[in-house]
């Protein structure tokens, strides 16, 4: 082995990057996210969550968020999650100047959470996903 090899190999090894307990959320999840505010311009969804590995960050993950209108999917945008493994919380946040809160909860093929806006004080949707078959 050269030295450039057993330098990667030692960096491969020593590296950080997600569990196997962790990359039990990757995937596809697809399910309804419910308003909770009256009165506002929030509308009842079926969506549709994609999460995968960030490229850059081996302990970050990131959710695609689509919605889906007359059976096609419509992408809303994408979120900044960490997953504990300990208590399966999933917790992400956009990147809007508020920095939404988004809380999820996953207990095996099933995922619920809830979106906490204006800085953690207003409930604004709960969510119920399960997660799509590949």
């Amino acid at each position: 082995m050269t030295r450039a090899g057993a330098i990667l190999l030692f960096l491969g090894l020593t590296a950080p990057s997600l569990l196997a307990s962790d990359k039990a959320v990757l995937g596809s999840w697809e399910g309804d996210s419910k308003c909770i505010v009256a009165d506002s311009p929030c509308h009842d969804e079926h969506v549709l969550y994609q999460i995968a590995e960030d490229k850059k960050d081996p302990f970050q993950l990131n959710m695609d968020g689509y919605k889906i209108v007359d059976g096609a999917p419509e992408f809303m945008g994408t979120l900044t999650c960490h997953f504990e493994s300990k208590t399966n919380a999933l917790s992400c946040t956009s990147s809007t100047k508020d920095k939404d809160d988004w809380e999820f909860h996953a207990m095996g093929d099933t995922m619920s959470g809830r979106l906490m806006i204006d800085r953690g004080k207003t409930l604004y949707r709960r969510i119920t996903v399960h997660r799509v078959p590949k």
